[in-house]
């Protein structure tokens, strides 16, 4: 078995109009620039993008917001990208924003196969509007539900041709996450190892 492909581009061949990607990283560190790079130059558009933050203008998903190609973010994360302020305030992009332990564990269950969970995080705020309220042992939660992607685009720091991943330092956050909660997962590693060396 040999799960490899030859470029970025190849791997999101089957990638269209209208899905929901997944992408990992913490701020700049850790983002799959190879996968969203391919994603900008087949033209795909319409899409949902799961992502901690929305990169910075000319950058990461940055450039995918310059293309007009995502139709909503969902993050919890977007102050340092000038167009994505811009395209929100203006109505062309949605936004939904989430705290990001609450994100973290929407795309955890995704992966878990848990639909929803209860959390008080955002009780009482512009968070909690439109979303189920629950009390229990007298204190007010949260409805949120699970978060599964039709890919997730992942950066690893080592993988082999079976798939078997290693992340490192920041890369560690949502790309482990997501790689469970996804229909397909894409993982962009920077060293290809033999079998056996993980």
């Amino acid at each position: 078995m040999d799960k490899r492909v030859s470029s970025a581009d190849q791997a999101i061949a089957n990638l269209q109009n209208g899905m929901t990607i997944l992408m990992g990283g913490f701020g700049l560190c850790g983002i799959p620039e190879n996968l969203i790079a391919a994603v900008e130059r087949k033209g795909t558009t319409n899409l949902t993008v799961v992502s901690n933050n929305a990169g910075v203008d000319g950058f990461g998903i940055g450039i995918l917001l310059e293309k007009r190609q995502v139709r909503k973010m969902v993050s919890t994360y977007v102050g340092e990208n000038k167009l994505f302020e811009q395209l929100v305030s203006s109505g062309e992009l949605e936004l939904e924003l989430n705290p990001q332990g609450t994100l973290a564990e929407r795309i955890r269950a995704g992966g878990a196969g848990i639909p929803a969970f209860y959390t008080p995080t955002g009780y009482g705020t512009m968070v909690a509007e439109g979303k189920e309220k629950r009390q229990f042992d007298g204190r007010q939660y949260l409805m949120e539900r699970g978060i599964r992607g039709d890919f997730a685009f992942i950066k690893a720091w080592k993988g082999d041709r079976w798939g078997n991943l290693i992340y490192r330092k920041t890369a560690r956050n949502f790309n482990p996450m997501m790689a469970t909660a996804a229909d397909y997962v894409i993982a962009e590693v920077e060293e290809l190892v033999e079998l056996g060396a993980l």
